[in-house]
This record gives structure tokens, sequence and C-alpha cells, in this order.
């Protein structure tokens, strides 16, 4: 039976963060082995925020790709392409930006979001209002089934298919409606207790080694309400224990939680335990990372291969719609 089909992208605005692997990296990892699986770098448009300083899109780009495949993505059973290197994206988001109404973006919550988070850029601009119309291209070049994404996620994914309705209304039905494929993914905030994001400077990095993580594990904040040693915690409010509910065995994460209460154990000694043992659980892809450094040339090449799959599709998908058009 033929699997469903299933494409996202990430943005390579910066290096990925643990917020970028347990949002949605992690999940990818899953899917490849029931649907098949598109995952694309998506370079054009880290160009609405990066667009001062675009020459550090390539070298962002390498980064993520090597993340990727630390984390797990395999070439064997996903595909892995450059958005930039299959210009049909950029030409269907031309077509596609034709007939979507203004309002509809002004009213994307996204849009409202990265105004609001991304403080020291300038985000006022046609490319970054219109980001939906070309991630809708991303998703309809290739017939995607789904796209993963959280359940707050979700909404947005709906502008996507209004634009599909609208297309395959006006013309012929060319495009499939993607539906959301929801994931449970776990709360995890950053260094501060704020969301986890390079905006905020509160990361720990899938590149960081056991120095480094271990450094931002002692950063982390705590229960506030906890002042002295002595004075008992709840474990529900302090941030270091999400991460113990992902890294710590359970027996450890069940002891932690009681001793906390009862200021049996202190903040201090509990960020030690807790960097024990994010760095062991990190340490496989610490390991894979050092070899795809040493082999850059695997990685082009996987991305080259990924690239030429990818466009086949890609190519057919905008001559239907050209036709659709009668523009051929």
């Amino acid at each position: 039976m033929k699997r469903k089909r299933i494409l996202s992208g990430m943005q390579p605005s910066g290096k990925l963060h643990l917020g970028n692997y347990f949002g949605a990296l992690k999940n990818w990892v899953d899917l490849q082995d029931e649907f098949e699986c598109y995952f694309f770098i998506a370079d054009w448009h880290a160009l609405s925020s990066l667009y001062e300083g675009p020459g550090r899109i390539k070298d962002f780009s390498f980064e993520v790709a090597i993340d990727w495949l630390s984390a797990g993505l395999d070439p064997e059973k996903c595909t892995m392409f450059l958005q930039s290197d299959i210009p049909e994206h950029a030409e269907l988001h031309l077509i596609l930006s034709m007939i979507v109404p203004v309002p509809w973006l002004e009213r994307n919550p996204t849009y409202k979001e990265k105004q609001d988070e991304i403080k020291n850029v300038d985000m006022n601009s046609y490319g970054f209002l219109g980001y939906p119309v070309l991630q809708t291209a991303d998703i309809v070049l290739y017939k995607a089934d789904y796209v993963p994404v959280g359940i707050d996620q979700a909404p947005h994914l709906e502008l996507s298919r209004e634009i599909v309705r609208r297309f395959n209304k006006l013309y012929k039905k060319v495009f499939i409606e993607p539906g959301a494929k929801i994931s449970d993914i776990p709360k995890l905030n950053g260094l501060d207790g704020r969301k986890m994001s390079k905006t905020y400077n509160n990361t720990i990095f899938l590149s960081d080694g056991e120095k480094e993580v271990g450094k931002k594990v002692q950063s982390m904040l705590t229960d506030p309400a906890r002042a002295r040693r002595d004075d008992p915690g709840n474990p529900d409010v302090c941030n270091l224990y999400p991460f113990h509910k992902i890294y710590s065995p359970k027996a450890m994460q069940d002891e932690i939680n009681t001793d906390c209460r009862t200021a049996k154990i202190g903040c201090g000694d509990c960020k030690k335990l807790l960097s024990q043992t994010m760095v062991e659980g990190m340490r496989p892809m610490m390991e894979k990372r050092r070899e795809f450094l040493a082999c850059p040339d695997v990685v082009k090449e996987i991305l080259h291969e990924g690239t030429l799959k990818a466009r086949v599709i890609a190519k057919s998908t905008l001559e239907q719609a050209k036709q659709a058009m009668k523009l051929k």
C-alpha cells in the first residue's frame, strides 16, 4: 500500500536547539519509518529575518543538515533538500500570491507573533507578510497529505488550506488540502523559563559539547520561591524538572520530585544530576555530529541527491498548475 506523504521544513536562521529537536525534529525521525517524508531547509524563508546579512544563511543551512543527520534523519528513509535549489518553490509562490487576498495574510496569527518576538529586525516587509504563501507553495508542490505540527500550531495550517481551496475553485483541482499530523510536543522552556529561542539567548544548542551543556544547566532558573537551601520546592514550577522528565530515569525523577518538595535535595545538586543525565542522553548525537563535520562532502551529496528526487515532483506539480490556469 502506498504510504502517505509528509512534508515539513526548518529555517536556517541560526543553530538548532533542544526546542527545535523536541518540537519537531524528534518527531520527524519517528515519522520517516511510517510515511514518505520530504524535509527541506527553508533558506528562502530565512531571508525574512536575515535579509541584512544573507551570507550567514549558507553556513546555517549546512549546520542544520548536520543536526538533522546527527539526530537520526536517514537519507535512505526520507528525502532532504535545500529549498532554494528547487526554483519551482519561488515560481509557485509567485503564482499563488496573485490569488491571495491581503486581509488573509494580515490576520495570520504567526505574522503578529513573530513581529512581537523578533524585536531587533524590522519585519514589516512584503516577504514576511507573504510568508504563508511561500509556505503553502512548499507544501502543495509535493502534494503532501500531512504537515506535522503541534496542537497549538494546527490553526496556522488552515490558511494554506484556504489558499488551496481558492486555487482549486478558480481553476481546477490540482492541489491537495494538507492535513495536520498532530504530535505531542513536550513543554520545554529556555534557561530563563521563557520559550526557548535564539532571540532570547536562552538555548541549549544541539551542537553544544559536554562542557557547554553542563555550564548552561548550572545557569538554569529554578523555583523562584525557593530562596534558601532548606526551603521546600515545587518541581511543577521549576524549570529543571521538565528536562529531568525527558533525560533522567523514572526512578530518579520520582526521587527528585519527592526530595525537592521536602528540601532533601538542593537546586545545585539537582542541576548536577541533570547535567549528567543530559550529557549522557545527548552524547550519541554529539558523536554523530563530529563524524558528519569531518565528512562535509557526504552531507552535500545527501542534499544534492534529495534535490534531484524532490525536483521531479515539484516540476510535475508546477506544470499541472500552469495547465489548469491555461498558462501552458
